[in-house]
């Protein structure tokens, strides 16, 4: 099996400020600096270094562990497959390390362990540990063209220990060589290490979707994989292991270094250029050997521990309150202590909001998470917080994380519902509207439409009173006439009574008011006044004219001449 090594893809600058962000499911770290991949650089392929005969760490290993059951590719494994915790944890932080980077490629974790299963069993075996580093070094064969690829050496022995030729290192067996192009800060601590699995797993990522690849496209993923290493085997046992972790993955404790044996690093010496002197034939005059005086030893001193990220703490309320589609008015803070009391500046901490109801940080929109770095005060404070468009709550989560647990705390967040827009106006607008309204006396005022809007815009949900008007005795204002007396229109209530005044339905989406039929029967012709207002007493006049029916002139009956009675005989 050849193992592979991976660097990450030409994630162009805009890795630059967001590849700081590798937040897991379940943890909160944060990478703080990108590949050194320029924008451009064309994605590896089957033929790229990393992608040669580099041999197998694994060979170190005894074989349960080293070897076993592969399952086939394109089937998942049964129940939940267990990956050691740390690994775990830097599969998933890499995945929305990418994914926030490169959104476009789709990298799922699963895809990563796949590969780290492959190349080294998540690093089982070699004592990995919380930091990510491992107790025993993980090194391929020595890429000596004797029996792999012929590698010269490329790192002067830094990561390998080889300074002729390289080897494949690390959990995810990266050549020296490329890392030196794709090698990534996975956890934070400002190394670029590929024997640290956080970075060598974030390395993987942005290798993998180098190129602006898609890894949702099963083309794309065979070409990704094919340049980690090009061997159709390796390829389907990969994404077997993927599968397998889709189907369940559960973290497991770090398992103990193993007795077993590392291959050893053999780094031929260079010969000296200098030319040794010729001996001298006269015998040295012996010296005494001087009586050593013993001294006790001094106490060796135990190194202070560096301070750690100890706390967050929440400034102001932890109770974030906005109306829909606005600003919260309280900017999210908090502040990060060390564990000597001190504030912990330059830490990149992850806000996530959770439970959103469509919300999203200012600057950053479409964003569920964002990672900002605390000040040197160890102040982190989010640029803004947008409420969503509906009501409801949310949690914004705020996380950090140091080498051995993660840091939480929450804000509670309530969006209130915003309030209906207003109506400011009532215009008539149906397909009469250029005409005054007028009928015939007897005959009713029907088709008769008017809209409520605010801003021109139609506002629903407006209710409107309909009532017949006149002015009051000094004509100063409109004033509802006395149904009692009033001899103009009226309408019809619910049980068909004779009404001057009737609550209509609320106006719809499109603020639509159809008035209900208006009676002149009985009516005497003239100007009658209707009053359309709202509660928050928007109003509209309509004035009604009723005029009298045309009058027929009246039928002369014809004259009957007078009958002469008859003789009588």
């Amino acid at each position: 099996m050849k193992p592979l090594h991976r660097h990450l893809v030409n994630t162009s600058r805009k890795v630059l400020c967001t590849a700081a962000l590798a937040a897991s499911l379940t943890t909160a770290a944060v990478v703080t600096n990108t590949p050194t991949a320029d924008a451009g650089e064309s994605e590896p392929t089957p033929d790229s270094p990393q992608a040669n005969d580099r041999g197998d760490a694994r060979l170190d290993l005894p074989d349960p562990l080293a070897d076993p059951a592969v399952p086939p590719a394109g089937a998942g494994g049964e129940g939940a497959s267990g990956i050691p915790a740390t690994a775990l944890d830097a599969y998933r932080r890499a995945e929305v390390s990418v994914a926030a980077a490169l959104p476009g490629c789709k990298l799922p974790w699963q895809l990563l362990a796949g590969i780290g299963r492959v190349e080294s069993v998540h690093a089982s075996g070699y004592g990995l540990k919380a930091d990510g580093y491992t107790e025993k070094p993980i090194r391929g064969p020595r890429l000596d063209g004797n029996g792999f690829a012929e590698v010269k050496d490329t790192d002067k022995g830094e990561f390998d220990g080889d300074a002729v030729y390289d080897r494949a290192v690390g959990p995810m067996q990266f050549i020296p060589s490329t890392w030196a192009t794709w090698g990534a800060d996975g956890n934070g601590d400002s190394k670029r290490d590929p024997n640290n699995i956080y970075d060598a797993a974030l390395g993987a990522g942005l290798y993998l979707c180098a190129g602006d690849r898609n890894l949702s496209d099963q083309a794309q993923l065979d070409r990704a994989i094919l340049s980690y290493n090009n061997s159709r085997e390796y390829v389907n046992t990969v994404v077997g292991y993927m599968h397998q972790y889709q189907n369940g993955a559960a973290g497991v404790p770090n398992p103990p270094v193993g007795n077993y044996p590392t291959p050893p690093v053999t780094t031929l010496p260079t010969p000296s250029q200098t030319k040794p002197s010729t001996p001298s034939t006269s015998k040295p005059t012996p010296t005494p050997t001087p009586t050593p005086t013993p001294s006790k030893p001094a106490e060796p001193q135990k190194p202070t521990p560096a301070p750690t990220l100890a706390k967050l703490e929440l400034l102001g309320s932890p109770q974030l309150k906005a109306e829909a589609g606005s600003a919260f008015g309280a900017v999210p803070r908090i502040k990060a202590v060390l564990s000597d009391g001190k504030p912990a500046a330059a830490k990149p901490i992850l806000f996530e909001l959770k439970d959103d109801t469509t919300g999203s940080f200012i600057g950053a929109e479409g964003k569920t998470f964002l990672v900002v770095e605390t000040d040197t005060e160890g102040i982190a404070a989010l640029p803004g917080l947008k409420a969503g468009a509906k009501a409801g709550g949310f949690t914004l989560r705020v996380a950090a994380y140091n080498t051995e647990t993660q840091l939480t705390v929450n804000f509670t967040g309530t969006v209130t519902a915003k309030p209906a827009p207003v109506a400011d106006k009532l215009t008539r607008t149906d397909a009469g509207a250029a005409q005054p309204l007028e009928v015939v006396a007897g005959t009713s005022f029907t088709g008769v439409q008017v809209t409520a809007t605010a801003q021109d815009k139609a506002v629903e949900g407006t209710q409107v009173t309909a009532g017949l008007v006149e002015k009051n005795q000094d004509g100063s204002a409109w004033v509802p006439v006395d149904p009692a007396k009033s001899k103009g229109p009226w309408f019809k209530d619910k049980d068909g009574a004779k009404v001057t005044n009737l609550l209509l339905a609320p106006t719809g989406a499109d603020g639509k008011i159809a008035l209900p039929e208006l009676f002149t029967t009985d009516v005497a012709p003239g100007t009658y006044h209707l009053r359309l207002i709202t509660k928050d007493n928007v109003v509209l006049i309509l004035d009604l004219k009723i005029t009298a029916a045309p009058t027929t002139p009246p039928t002369t009956p014809p004259t009957t001449p007078p009958t002469t009675p008859a003789a009588k005989q």
